[in-house]
This record gives C-alpha cells, sequence and structure tokens, in this order.
C-alpha cells in the first residue's frame, strides 16, 4: 500500500478511536504518578490554577472556531466518514487549518503538566503530533478531494497547526452562544473530572487516604451542576438548536 493511502487510511482509523485517547493519558499520568518524584506532585494553588489555565486557553480556541463554525463543519464527522457541507476559510481558520486539534493540545497540556515531569510531557508532545498528524492528513486528503483547487489555494497561505501569518479574515456568520453550549458542554467537564480523577489518585499515593482537594472538589461540582443543567436543556427542548449551525 502506497504511504499516502496507508496515512489516510489509519488516519481514519484513529480518528474514529480517539475517545480512547484520554483514558490511556489518564492512565499514563496516575502510573507516573505512583512510580515518579511524589513530593513534587504535592498540592499547590499557584500552579494549578495555571494548569487549569492551559486547559481554559485549549476551551477558548475550541469556542472561538465552534461559536463561529456552519452546519456540518468543523469536526462534524460520523461514524460513516467526514461530513463538510461547506470549507472554513474565515475566522479562525484564516490563520490556522485544524483549530479545535490545537484547542484539544492545550486542553490535554494542561493535565499533563499536573505531573510535573519533563519527560512525561516530552513523550505527550511527541505522540499527540504523531496521532493527530494522521487523522490531519486524512481529513485534509477528503477537503481535496471535494473541494479540489479551493482548498489547494487556501491551505498554501494557512499554517495547518502552529500560525504563521495573521491575515484575520473575519467570519461570515455571527457567534453563536447556543452552538457552543450545544457542543462543548461535554469537554468542558471533562477538564475538571480529569484533573479531580489525577488529584484523588495523588492524595491517596501521598497520604494513603481517598480524599480530594477541596479546590478541585468544588471546582468538579460546579462543572458537573453546569453540566447537567445545560444537557437537560439540550435534550428536552429546542433552545440550543440554531437555524444553519
Amino acid at each position: 500500500m502506497a504511504l499516502v493511502h496507508e496515512f489516510e487510511n489509519s488516519g481514519n482509523w484513529l480518528f474514529r478511536r480517539r475517545s480512547w485517547l484520554p483514558v490511556f493519558m489518564v492512565a499514563a499520568g496516575i502510573f507516573m504518578m505512583y512510580i515518579g518524584n511524589r513530593q513534587a506532585i504535592i498540592f499547590d494553588m499557584r500552579d494549578e490554577i495555571i494548569f487549569l489555565g492551559v486547559c481554559f486557553l485549549g476551551q477558548l480556541i475550541r469556542i472561538f472556531t465552534v461559536g463561529f463554525a456552519p452546519k456540518n463543519t468543523s469536526g462534524r464527522n460520523t461514524v460513516n466518514g467526514q461530513v463538510a457541507d461547506e470549507l472554513n476559510t474565515t475566522g479562525i481558520y484564516s490563520l490556522i487549518r485544524h483549530p479545535l486539534y490545537l484547542g484539544n493540545f492545550f486542553m490535554w497540556l494542561g493535565p499533563v503538566l499536573f505531573l510535573r515531569s519533563v519527560g512525561f510531557t516530552i513523550v505527550f508532545i511527541l505522540l499527540y503530533w504523531i496521532y493527530y498528524e494522521r487523522i490531519m492528513f486524512a481529513e485534509e486528503q477528503f477537503l481535496r478531494r471535494k473541494f479540489g483547487a479551493i482548498y489547494d489555494k487556501w491551505s498554501e497561505g494557512v499554517a495547518a497547526f502552529i500560525p504563521y501569518s495573521f491575515r484575520y479574515i473575519p467570519a461570515g456568520l455571527p457567534f453563536s452562544v447556543r452552538n457552543v453550549l450545544k457542543r462543548e458542554y461535554n469537554s468542558f467537564v471533562n477538564i475538571f473530572v480529569i484533573f479531580l480523577l489525577l488529584d484523588l489518585f495523588r492524595n491517596l499515593f501521598l497520604s494513603g487516604k481517598v480524599c480530594f482537594t477541596q479546590m478541585w472538589l468544588y471546582l468538579s461540582i460546579g462543572a458537573v451542576i453546569m453540566w447537567f443543567i445545560i444537557r437537560t436543556i439540550h435534550k428536552s427542548t429546542k433552545w440550543l438548536e440554531v437555524e444553519g449551525r
């Protein structure tokens, strides 16, 4: 099999199984806390607020992307394959071709930094690069086949992952808070669930007791309450439905 087809097939395979990546990373993080320097992971509010801020940076990138995205774009893929009714070239897509994956990177970098391990952070960056490079390749192959020269012309002037040009073109649609709430409430609560789980095992390894640090417990309770409210609205009403989104 030619490499171009192998990369595309593996990218599609990895995309369909991308939900396993968080499970693997959390398990690896817990193991690293168990075998690593436990004094390094003692609770420090300043540091852990910074780690949470890194996650929020990723979430803001996703919010900015999703808030302007039309229907059936920006990650709207199904088990049957890629979906793209149109090519996004404005808004954040005028700066970077894969903003959702850049957002995901920072959302995962926060919990990785929680471990205070330079080695683990480097391994995470390398694995993320390899994992999502294949997924991005598969997506771009789909878009090139569907949009042809239009895609090629746009991609020539826009970076894949790290912006090098800042010629911002305003999005064609207004920002939709309701679309953001509908599509991002799960990823938002996952930030706190992951930190709370890491905090639980951190405290278990340090003290031998099953307990939570108050900061992470209270933040997680608040996030879960918000998640429950938004999910209830989403599942039982049409309020979050926006035409064309």
